[in-house]
């Protein structure tokens, strides 16, 4: 499982500041905010107009700690971030993509790309069940190969030209585990209740494992904004996510 952060939030301060400056009022800016965290305060600001003589002396770490304590997360809407996300399991992308509020979806679709070659995402748990591990290998194994099959005789049959139409039955025989890519953008809202719901103790080995990977990226984008959760392990060394008071 490898995450990767394509696109991340930007602002264009001077533009900002010009804005304020034709309004006769100036802001003062805490020394090594991020970007994402000066445009939710700016966006905040924004609404009582705390600007000049008027603005508050809560530093921005300050500012933005107040609104999520407050409730107003509206604020957190304005910045987002985008990933790319491979060596996931389909059955993981099937919980994922419930999430439709404030995150959009991009997924390998397998009607349009050929899985003879498709890898599978083997459960971390099985590695103690010799065993077991060897009857999912064989699974799905059998499952690539009835795939491959299927495919191969309705291309050689010529019955069906299409050949998205093919992919498209002989997909049905693939498994959850087959594995997939996605691109996922998300607003910080939004990947906060991600993260707290999909990261509880009682969710999925492979999502919780996820989950505290793209925390750890969330965390190097925005301390500030995320430094209410953090990752514990349990008895299993598997992580999950616990959130505490700041």
């Amino acid at each position: 499982m490898k995450i990767y952060t394509i696109s991340r939030p930007s602002f264009d301060s001077e533009e900002f500041l010009i804005a304020l400056q034709q309004e006769g009022t100036s802001w003062k800016r805490s020394p090594n905010a991020k970007e994402a965290e000066e445009l939710i305060e700016v966006a905040g600001r924004l609404c009582y107009f705390s600007f000049g003589d008027s603005q508050s002396k809560k530093s921005n770490a300050e500012f933005i700690r107040n609104v999520m304590k407050m409730g107003h997360n509206s604020l957190l809407e304005h910045v987002s971030w985008t990933f790319l996300i491979t060596g996931i399991s389909r059955s993981l992308t099937h919980q994922l993509v419930r999430h439709r509020v404030g995150i959009t979806f991009s997924q390998l679709s397998q009607q349009f790309h050929d899985e003879t070659d498709a890898k599978f995402i083997e459960p971390e748990q099985l590695k103690d069940y010799p065993e077991l591990q060897s009857f999912w290998e064989n699974a799905v194994n059998s499952s690539k190969q009835a795939y491959t099959k299927m495919k191969q005789t309705f291309e050689s049959s010529g019955e069906i030209e299409d050949k998205n139409t093919i992919r498209s039955i002989a997909r049905s025989l693939l498994p959850n585990s087959t594995e997939t890519k996605l691109v996922m953008t998300a607003n910080a809202r939004e990947l906060r209740h991600l993260i707290k719901l999909r990261g509880r103790r009682c969710c999925d080995y492979e999502m919780r494992r996820f989950i505290a990977g793209l925390l750890e990226k969330l965390k190097n984008e925005s301390s500030v904004l995320f430094s209410d959760l953090i990752i514990g392990q349990l008895d299993d060394g598997s992580p999950y996510i616990q959130q505490v008071d700041i």
